[in-house]
């Protein structure tokens, strides 16, 4: 900030001092002084029993001194003030955690305090009103939406019968590089396109057919990459009484862009009840027809309302692209770092697959070195990296210091991943630290937990994992990679809610295949 902001004050004094008498500058003198004193008092009061952490500023608190890259500037906290820190964010107390002991405390001693979410303006925004599975506050509502979600949505039996459209989109997805073969790609851009086309696929491939779904899936680009853009620091969440104000816009262009993608759900709805109504495309299940008789057949006490409905349509399209399309990149990035782990990757799909076959999902199980490439991936990139931040329903101890309720938790798995303590050689990719089927995704063990943990752990994980490894599989299977002329690889990360390669991935694909109709 520019010292001409204080000048007006600074000459202020000075002019108000010259004007008064003796008696009369004791008496400021003194008031001043207690002015100081009263302000010492309830900045000192309001960390009583609060973990460490940096020196606030009236009214602003720590906002100032923030990096961008929240990750890592969290982590340099941790350095100076421990494991479990505080910051002011304007008016809101944020608690940083930063060991795998605090983080068992916060997700599974005291699950239940820490279930619900900070929400974002942006956040309640496009998620109708806080109605979806990530913002939702803990309580039957949620409970009914996830059983929905996991249950009747990204089940095994229900992700097992959508694989062909799966394979449809990644196939095409394969010939799109092969006819772009020599030639310099965006590999995150196109994975981040094909993500997008499975999981709208998924969501109403029998409602809608051809040209239609084409132009559907232009417009979900469009809105996707627009939303990415409001996810900025906004005043509102830090001070809730400006949010009506909404001076930087976030609320207003979020309203917009909802309205969009709501237009959108409203034709496909109406276009599903219509055909459902005629008995037409009962053979093609898809997951809108799959919510629309789990809406009419919901139990009363708890029933599915047309905007949570949507919600959960908003939570598969917006929380399901970005992050394996970034993973993806991030992969591809690292493995090609490293000639040593290619070579071994492409040689145990070779022993599985062959040369003379594509990939297919069934292939998977077959393939321990590539789990353990996914894995490592997400050790040391993981997607959120300081996950969701939850948000206490009661004041309660952590670490020995109070986390009072409201305040915005902050988990650095990140940091946690990187931990000398913990892992040997943190920062290097070394996908064989896992070859020995010690870590998983349940969220059990507080030294590797990349989808969370507790009740608020992603319900998405199935998902995730199949797309990764079939797509990373026939990516690599498929092509040899390597930079175009001039160009040096890069893995540095931006920070975001969903972490992100700072600088693209493009990369040239050669065919390795015996049979070129194989790219067909």
């Amino acid at each position: 900030m520019s010292l001409k902001f204080f000048k007006p004050l600074h000459d202020f004094f000075p002019w108000l001092l010259q004007q008064l008498n003796v008696e009369q500058k004791g008496v400021f003198f003194f008031c001043f002084l207690g002015f100081l004193a009263l302000l010492w008092f309830f900045i000192s009061n309001s960390n009583k029993g609060l973990p460490p952490g940096p020196k606030a500023l009236p009214l602003i608190g720590n906002l100032h001194s923030l990096d961008p890259e929240l990750h890592t500037y969290f982590a340099s906290l941790s350095q100076t003030y421990g494991p479990i820190c505080r910051l002011w964010l304007g008016k809101k107390l944020g608690i940083i955690i930063t060991s795998p002991a605090l983080a068992r405390e916060v997700l599974k001693d005291k699950d239940t305090i820490f279930a619900n979410r900070d929400i974002p303006a942006a956040g309640r925004e496009f998620s109708y009103g806080g109605n979806s599975i990530l913002w939702t506050p803990y309580g039957p509502k949620w409970r009914m939406l996830r059983k929905v979600c996991v249950r009747d949505m990204l089940s095994s039996s229900t992700l097992d019968s959508v694989y062909a459209l799966r394979r449809r989109e990644l196939r095409q997805t394969i010939s799109y590089f092969y006819n772009k073969a020599g030639s310099p790609v965006n590999v995150g851009e196109q994975m981040f396109l094909t993500i997008l086309n499975v999981i709208t696929s998924m969501l109403w491939d029998g409602t809608v057919k051809g040209e239609e779904r084409a132009s559907l899936g232009a417009e979900f680009r469009h809105v996707v990459t627009e939303m990415a853009t409001c996810k900025i620091p906004n005043l509102s969440d830090y001070y809730p009484g400006l949010a009506w104000f909404d001076f930087q816009g976030v609320t207003k262009k979020m309203k917009v862009l909802v309205k969009r993608f709501d237009k959108i759900f409203d034709s496909m709805i109406d276009q599903r009840q219509k055909l459902d109504r005629n008995g037409v495309g009962q053979e093609s299940k898809d997951f809108l027809q799959v919510l629309l008789k789990l809406r009419d057949e919901a139990d009363a006490k708890m029933p599915l309302s047309m905007i949570e409905l949507k919600a959960l349509l908003m939570d598969m399209i917006i929380g399901g692209t970005d992050s394996t399309s970034n993973t993806i990149e991030f992969a591809m990035a690292e493995i090609m770092n490293k000639p040593a782990v290619l070579r071994k990757l492409q040689q145990e799909l070779e022993a599985v697959v062959g040369k003379d076959n594509i990939v297919e999902e069934s292939h998977i199980k077959q393939l321990p070195y590539l789990y353990a490439v996914m894995k490592e991936v997400l050790r040391i990139h993981p997607t959120a990296p300081l996950l969701v931040p939850h948000c206490p329903s009661e004041t309660c101890t952590v670490g020995g210091y109070t986390v009072r309720k409201g305040s915005c938790v902050f988990i650095n798995v990140w940091a946690i991943h990187r931990d000398p303590s913990i892992w040997k050689n943190p920062t290097e990719f070394c996908p064989k630290r896992f070859l020995d089927n010690k870590w998983d995704y349940s969220g059990n063990d507080f030294n590797y937990f990349p989808f969370g943990s507790g009740r608020r752990i992603c319900a998405g994980i199935a998902m995730a994992e199949r797309m990764f490894m079939y797509s990373l599989a026939s990516l690599i299977h498929s092509f040899n990679w390597k930079l175009p002329e001039g160009e040096t690889l890069e893995v540095t990360e931006k920070f975001g809610i969903v972490m992100k390669k700072k600088m693209p991935l493009v990369a040239i694909p050669t065919p390795r295949l015996s049979n070129p109709k194989l790219y067909e």
